[in-house]
């Protein structure tokens, strides 16, 4: 079982330089790192990404949000689609080697992004989220239907803290992204290790409870 993934997504209301700090120092406990900047040009968004690989984030941790163009001319990891964005089989022509996520809102999105070739779908928001104010959210129920609909992993984002890792892992999320949680901290790191701390605690629970039952069936 590979470990959890945590995504770390720019919240849009740091300047980038002081997000390229936080991402710089967070870097070695995440897994990617989302440039999700929607007011941004296609040129500060390539100042952006050489600014983070200067600053030591390895390209094949970096998402850009919706920009393909400016995720294949960056030499990115990937691409993030959201519902306005191509669709994933057309800009897996674009794109045949980017790692393809897809934002989505419901099981029947994710059977969706399953068919059309996305590489992994963030479903959200989970919890309340101060960047979807006024709107419902999804909860945990409705993330699990989402991870058994789902045939790529599932993260789920929105208003995530550190206790809530325990109750995401147990619904079969394959990781977590995170803005406000990391972007907000004075000190990113050690929020990081936080996330990553009750990720790997959650999983050694899992582990125990699935050998626990195993030898119960036999």
């Amino acid at each position: 079982m590979s470990r959890a993934e945590i995504h770390l997504l720019s919240d849009g209301k740091l300047s980038i330089s002081q997000f390229i700090e936080k991402a710089g120092a967070a870097h070695p406990l995440l897994d990617y790192i989302h440039l999700r900047e929607k007011q941004r040009s296609a040129r500060e968004l390539m100042d952006a990404a050489e600014a983070l690989f200067k600053a030591g984030v390895p390209a094949s941790k970096l998402i850009i949000n919706d920009r393909i163009d400016v995720a294949l001319a960056a030499g990115a990891g990937g691409v993030q689609l959201a519902w306005h964005s191509l669709a994933p089989n057309e800009a897996r022509i674009l794109a045949p080697y980017l790692r393809l996520g897809r934002s989505i809102h419901s099981p029947e999105e994710a059977d969706e992004a399953s068919a059309q070739g996305a590489s992994f779908c963030l479903f959200g928001h989970v919890f309340p989220s101060a960047s979807k104010l006024g709107q419902l959210e999804q909860g945990l129920s409705q993330l699990a239907l989402t991870v058994q609909r789902s045939r790529i992993p599932v993260i789920a984002i929105g208003g995530i803290r550190p206790e809530h890792a325990s109750d995401i892992m147990k619904q079969g999320a394959a990781g977590i992204a995170v803005m406000s949680g990391i972007c907000g901290s004075t000190d990113p790191l050690s929020a990081v290790k936080a996330y990553r701390t009750s990720l790997q605690d959650a999983e050694q629970s899992r582990q125990v409870e699935e050998v626990s039952m195993n030898e119960t069936a036999h």
